[in-house]
């Protein structure tokens, strides 16, 4: 159980994992395998199943209704048992910058900012986000219709926006999980179970403050993940 101030209101509610990735980088293999040894945790399933299907190619309009959809459903008036969420807004703004990138046709100031202001906002609300970074060794094999520019200039720049305060803020711990199937499980237990143990000391506390957790950023191999080092 999680509890935290934010202005005036008193929250709790049940421990929160986001996990976030490029398309085609072992998401909903992950989730699956996680929500399968603890079927306690409620599954958010990818919000590109809850968009209207007639968008069947990448835009700003689908990556922002995405987005709001991911931001909404973290609200801690939603739900507050536990649960595990494929993808969170910090993927389409991610997805919204390399869309940018790749097609060079600029998305409005406005809608830039107030993605990265909800982004902001809803990560208040993850205890866990969980990034799964291309490798070189990744068994994933997309095919070629999987938008491949688009998919890696996003893992490129999900990574940076992880190593953002300003977007990621001081309460949500990030952590990057690589290797084959059984290890990236392993690793994502290992790191619910100790993100357990922190919230419940916060929720110890007599006066609960906004908590600011330690991130797995700093001082951890993360980036031996990343493709190339």
């Amino acid at each position: 159980m999680s509890i935290w101030r934010t202005s005036t209101t008193l929250y709790s509610r049940g421990m929160r994992i986001v996990v976030s990735g490029t398309h085609a980088s072992g998401k909903s293999t992950l989730v699956s395998d996680f929500a399968l040894r603890h079927p306690e945790f409620a599954v958010l399933p990818d919000p590109f199943t809850l968009v209207d299907e007639s968008w069947d190619a990448p835009s700003a309009s689908l990556f922002a209704a995405q987005l709001r959809i991911s931001a909404a459903r973290l609200d801690p008036d939603e739900a507050a048992q536990d649960l595990i969420a494929e993808r969170g807004p910090i993927d389409f703004l991610a997805y919204l910058l390399a869309l940018d990138d790749v097609t060079g046709a600029s998305s409005s100031r406005e809608l830039l900012e107030r993605a990265t202001e909800m982004t902001r906002e809803a990560l208040v609300h993850v205890d866990l986000l969980v990034v799964l970074p291309l490798t070189l060794s990744d068994e994933m094999a997309p095919d070629a219709d999987e938008h491949l520019a688009l998919r890696e200039a996003m893992n490129d720049v999900l990574l940076d926006l992880i190593d953002d305060p300003d977007i990621v803020g001081e309460r949500t711990r990030v952590v990057e999980i690589g290797g084959d199937r059984g290890h990236r499980l392993a690793a994502l237990e290992a790191f619910a179970i100790d993100s357990t143990r922190v919230t419940a000391a916060i929720a110890r506390l007599t006066v609960p403050q906004r908590s600011s957790v330690a991130k797995d950023r700093k001082g951890s191999p993360r980036r031996s993940a990343r493709r190339g080092s």
